[in-house]
């Protein structure tokens, strides 16, 4: 309780003494405001320690931000509206001995505020005038039909921005782009396949793949925990340039439609260097074609050695073959009936241009002069069941995992029904298509020993791991017949000095969509591999509707088209690869040191 400012016992006491009592109140007032300005100062004291104590704290988190920010490196900031975060940056894209085949370039693109212009119909003639593909009175109609926001062009090249900057339009602007540049043009254009816009803003726009790996691996090239780090392919940009330029000049020399190569790595199965042609440049991918009555293959966008898939013919004789000596039905040097023609039930077996290789041929002989009828027999030794087992091992009933967005597509063509007759023509490469990276897949067992590997187009740092499919006797049988064909038999072209190419040839008549075969139009294909000896690469070429003309004779057999561009090509790709020619020194005549 408060004192009393008048307290009745001091006030009578004051009184007795004759004090003024007046005093007494004055003195506790005194009193009472000391105890509430000591208060009161403690108060303040308190708050003042407060407020330097928030200024302190402040000054302490501003310093340290600031010098988080000097330390950090700069970020663009990104706006929070709906949509408008695009990822734009894309990997690079690199060969194996990392040389670009696709990278990144800033550009940019061009729209307009038609509100903001000031002049719509001079400027949409300008416009016109310095992009030719866009029509004027179609762009001014864009500009005066009440839109706020119209997109004019996708992609500018330096120059032209600087055409349209003196256009001198404010309704003219310009938004900061990423784009996908190809330096090599059109080589390896079937590997790479193209990109697109997926995602566009104003001042960003997301560059995504369209076909080939860009489409496949699309994922990968945009996912930035990958930290920009390259995509490295197993191909080898100057050996893809020479393969190139060698299919396209025996495409020439043929009088071709078209055609592909693949060269493989038969120990990693890696592809370095797969061709089609025609081609295209994935700097300016052409659009797909529309007419129905128009083949695929048509297309330069046609990616022949995934996508095509035809009958293989002839090379398709060393799988019987095999898998015959693998059971232990034949070897080598095992006679089988070649006796021509051979009846089936209602079907005949003839030879190339009504040959008879009988009465009877070596099974050495028989892939050697490439006998049908000779193969025929072999095939029924082996069965409907386990040949169609076979020929399942070595991956000619899945499409080739390939990293390629046309790869799962591409299914060999299988019959629906398998009965003697197909065992038959299936073993000399009818009546069954497959793709020539299928082929080249099945060869790499036979060149590397027994061994099926998946073919990748990603670079591998060693050997790959694969399914045993045959004994490495078997291979290496089976490639001495392979050589035979080259130095003894239909791919005599084929001979490269130094390099022991083993191979196939194969001639398939092509089909009709309504039935039955094209009597003047083939697929032509030479399966090879070297050195045979020891061989580290596959080689497959085709060719679409060849013919030799360079003699009297057109002739439209494999041995005369597919295999001296074959040989043209190792001869010209071998030395990139690091293979030593082996070359035998002929006999020196004794030198005889003799003194004066």
């Amino acid at each position: 309780m408060r004192t009393p400012l008048r307290p009745l016992t001091r006030i009578l006491l004051a009184r007795q003494r004759g004090e003024n009592p007046d005093l007494i109140e004055r003195e506790n007032l005194d009193r009472r405001h000391e105890v509430l300005r000591e208060k009161t100062q403690v108060r303040a004291s308190a708050r003042l320690g407060l407020l330097a104590l928030a200024f302190g704290c402040a000054y302490v988190t501003i310093g340290v931000r600031m010098g988080h920010l000097a330390a950090s490196v700069p970020v663009e900031p990104v706006a929070s509206a709906r949509g408008a975060e695009i990822v734009a940056q894309r990997a690079d894209i690199v060969d194996r001995e990392g040389r670009i085949l696709a990278t990144n370039m800033t550009t940019h693109a061009l729209y307009a505020h038609p509100k903001d212009m000031v002049d719509p119909k001079g400027t949409a003639k300008k416009l016109a005038e310095i992009f030719p593909d866009l029509d004027a009175a179609a762009l001014e109609r864009r500009f005066t039909d009440g839109r706020s926001f119209v997109w004019v062009r996708k992609v500018l090249s330096p120059e032209q921005m600087q055409l349209v900057h003196e256009i001198g339009d404010p309704g003219l602007l310009f938004g900061p782009r990423e784009m996908r540049l190809y330096p090599n043009g059109t080589l390896a254009a079937h590997v790479l396949g193209g990109y697109s816009f997926g995602a566009e803003g104003v001042h960003s726009a997301e560059v995504i793949g369209t076909a080939g790996v860009e489409k496949a691996m699309d994922a990968r090239l945009r996912d930035p925990a990958e930290g920009g780090e390259p995509l490295e392919l197993s191909l080898d940009l100057s050996v893809q340039a020479t393969v190139e330029e060698v299919l396209a000049g025996g495409i020439a020399m043929m009088n071709a439609k078209g055609g592909t190569a693949i060269l493989m790595d038969v120990h990693t199965g890696e592809v370095l260097a797969m061709a089609s042609a025609p081609t295209f440049d994935p700097n300016d991918r052409p659009t797909p074609l529309v007419d129905k009555n128009a083949e695929p293959a048509d297309s330069p966008l046609f990616n022949r050695g995934v996508q095509g898939v035809y009958e293989l013919g002839s090379t398709f004789k060393i799988f019987a073959v095999a898998q015959a000596m693998e059971l232990g039905l034949v070897n080598p040097n095992t006679m089988v009936d070649a006796n021509a023609p051979m009846t089936w039930g209602k079907h005949k077996i003839k030879e190339f241009e009504g040959h008879n290789y009988g009465p009877l041929l070596s099974v050495s002989d028989v892939i050697a002069k490439s006998s049908n009828v000779g193969t025929a027999h072999i095939a029924l030794m082996v069965g409907p069941l386990r040949q169609q087992a076979f020929l399942k091992s070595l991956g000619f009933f899945e499409p080739t995992p390939l990293e390629l967005i046309e790869a799962p597509g591409a299914k060999p063509l299988i019959p629906k029904r398998w009965p003697e007759i197909v065992t038959i023509t299936t073993s000399y490469g009818h009546g069954m298509s497959a793709s020539p990276m299928h082929l080249a897949a099945a060869y790499t067992a036979i060149a590397n020993g027994g061994i099926y590997i998946k073919p990748t187009l990603l670079k591998q740092t060693g050997p790959a791991k694969g399914v045993r499919v045959m004994s490495e006797k078997v291979a290496a049988e089976s490639r001495k017949m392979l050589r035979r064909v080259v130095t003894d038999g239909t791919a005599s072209y084929g001979e490269v000095e130094g390099y022991e190419v083993a191979g196939k040839t194969g001639t398939a008549d092509k089909p009709k969509k309504s039935g039955g075969y094209y009597k003047n139009k083939v697929i032509n294909t030479f399966a090879s591999m070297f050195p045979a000896s020891a061989p580290r690469y596959v080689l497959i070429v085709t060719l679409d509707e060849p013919i030799n003309t360079l003699g009297s004779i057109p002739r439209r057999t494999a041995g005369w088209t597919a295999v001296p561009v074959a040989a043209e090509m190792i001869r010209r790709v071998a030395p990139l690869l690091g293979l030593r020619p082996k070359v035998e020194l002929a006999n020196q005549p004794t030198l005889t040191a003799a003194k004066n």
